[in-house]
């Protein structure tokens, strides 16, 4: 009974500093990445280089303060290994995503398809990069949500950078009646650019007749914009656009069909 009881003391101990490790660790963590982020050569750091070593530097510690740990609380690390080992096939398929989600995390590191700040769209999903983390990268929409997207599926799938070069190309297309001017609208059309602020002047904008559709003849505006000024300036031209037609007199029609009886 003595030796049990022995057992279960020295065992507890153990198990005491073990947690003491633990406390003292995450301490420990706490209070070196909020020096780290602080000092003036971190802030120096490229952020999206910032965010991704922030991320692998937190989750190197924590193993290390886990694997001290688990030696005092007794357990012997060559066992820990032999038991990691003989069960390696079962940990690899559990943690196949998170390893491919590591992995992506690094590929976009070293292959830099996109930077904090950048507004992307990946399949369906499009908004302004807000942080990229060793597993995730996190977006933030256009209605103020919050998504994060698992590395591996971002370096699997096209990427569409709209904020890399700096401006974009815009594009608003305008349907008028077969029976007006075209010259008149053009001219009415070029105006309307002229009057819109944010559309920058190289390349120069332009209005073009695009189609002649069904119900009526459309015609193209293509200017170019900051990335920033993008929206903003679509929403003016659209605006613009409509009042300075119907100043005009030129009439936007609706789709119709002629029937004719016999």
């Amino acid at each position: 009974m003595d030796s049990i009881l022995n057992i279960i003391r020295e065992q507890g101990i153990h198990l005491l500093g073990g947690i003491i490790v633990l406390a003292i660790g995450f301490f420990l963590i706490h209070w070196i990445m909020k020096f780290l982020t602080r000092s003036d050569k971190f802030v120096k750091i490229e952020p999206t280089l910032k965010g991704f070593l922030q991320n692998l530097i937190k989750l190197i510690l924590y193993i290390v303060v886990a694997l001290t740990a688990a030696g005092v609380m007794g357990i012997p690390l060559t066992s820990f290994v032999t038991i990691l080992a003989s069960a390696g096939v079962a940990i690899s398929l559990a943690m196949q995503g998170a390893l491919g989600n590591f992995v992506g995390g690094i590929t976009i590191f070293m292959l830099k398809p996109f930077k904090i700040g950048d507004y992307i769209k990946v399949g369906d999903t499009e908004g302004t990069v807000q942080s990229i983390g060793v597993f995730y990268t996190e977006l933030l929409m256009p209605d103020l949500k919050h998504i994060s997207l698992p590395n591996s599926n971002l370096t699997n799938t096209a990427i569409v950078n709209y904020s890399r070069e700096g401006q974009r190309r815009l594009d608003v297309t305008f349907g008028v009646s077969y029976s007006v001017d075209i010259d008149l609208v053009r001219q009415t059309l070029m105006d309307v650019i002229r009057q819109t602020p944010g559309i920058l002047p190289d390349p120069a904008p332009m209005v073009r007749l695009n189609a002649c559709a069904d119900s009526s003849l459309n015609f193209i505006l293509r200017v170019w914009c900051k990335s920033a000024d993008y929206w903003e300036v679509n929403w003016a031209l659209i605006e613009n656009g409509k009042k300075a037609l119907d100043r005009a007199g030129i009439e936007i029609p609706f789709p119709q069909v002629d029937v004719h009886m016999k």
